[in-house]
């Protein structure tokens, strides 16, 4: 998977069989997949709540910028690296 695969039209969405869940026993956010399991941090969190299958890419950007009043070229690099890393770990399809 590269990042031109990702583009502003791009809808992403978590894989069948992988969940993003509160980890209540470790106080943690988690993403649960087959064999797999990764701890996320709150940023993570706040991205993968809006990758929902209906948002597109440059939606969820545009409302994490207006959340965080940050730059909007950072937040896409930022966005982009976590989505495609997902993507190649065959977590988040487009």
């Amino acid at each position: 998977m590269t990042t031109e695969q990702l583009t502003d039209a791009s809808r992403p969405h978590l894989l069948r069989g992988v969940k993003l869940k509160n980890d209540q026993v470790r106080k943690t956010w988690v993403l649960l997949a087959p064999e797999r399991y990764l701890r996320l941090n709150a940023i993570s969190v706040d991205i993968l709540q809006r990758c929902d299958g209906v948002a597109a890419f440059s939606s969820v950007v545009d409302d994490l910028t207006k959340k965080y009043g940050a730059d909007r070229a950072l937040i896409e690099r930022d966005v982009r690296g976590l989505l495609v890393t997902l993507l190649e770990k065959r977590m988040l399809g487009l």
